[in-house]
């Protein structure tokens, strides 16, 4: 831990509403609503299909660095607070459309295995739109149990991601 506090990496992802104004809305949140926590990066946003059933729309995902302070469980909550706030409603579905969905993929190099919590999530080694935008972020992370994020990421090829334009960034020649 540094005097910023502990490094953790924060999934998100939308597929309901403006996606992209959820995922970047979170961004914002987690920057400056989240106590004793410092949002120290962001990768690109990505495009993808739906996990789990194919009749809801695309998702959005993206991952967060933090620096935190918080326990795991209170930042567990604070990021529950910010879905609600976001209007998520939690009914029990797995893999169904929401509004917006922020996992604790990993806290520093813990293992964490709470009552609703377990770090490294659990299917963040198989899923392409959490490992891609995390080696990103993070080149030569290890992951707890899995090894360095860049092993991870030669499983897969990123055909299914469509990395999105943020609209706040200049292209070449000045165009927006």
């Amino acid at each position: 831990m540094t005097d910023a506090g502990l490094q953790v990496f924060v999934g998100i992802g939308a597929n309901l509403g403006d996606p992209e104004d959820q995922v970047r809305e979170a961004f914002r949140r987690l920057a400056g609503d989240v106590p004793q926590t410092l949002l120290t990066g962001q990768s690109r946003l990505y495009r993808n299909p739906p996990m789990g059933p194919q009749d809801q729309p695309d998702y959005v995902n993206a991952v967060a660095r933090l620096h935190t302070r918080l326990e795991p469980l209170e930042l567990l909550h604070a990021l529950q607070a910010i879905e609600a706030d976001c209007g998520r409603e939690r009914d029990g579905t797995r893999w169904g459309p929401r509004l917006l969905d922020l996992d604790i993929l990993l806290y520093g190099d813990q293992v964490l295995d709470l009552p609703g919590l377990h770090v490294p999530h659990p299917g963040l080694a198989e899923r392409d739109f959490v490992v891609l935008p995390l080696a990103e972020l993070a080149p030569g992370l290890k992951i707890p149990g899995e090894g360095l994020i860049e092993r991870l990421a030669r499983r897969f090829d990123g055909a299914s991601l469509v990395a999105l334009e943020d609209p706040n960034v200049a292209r070449a020649g000045g165009q927006r």
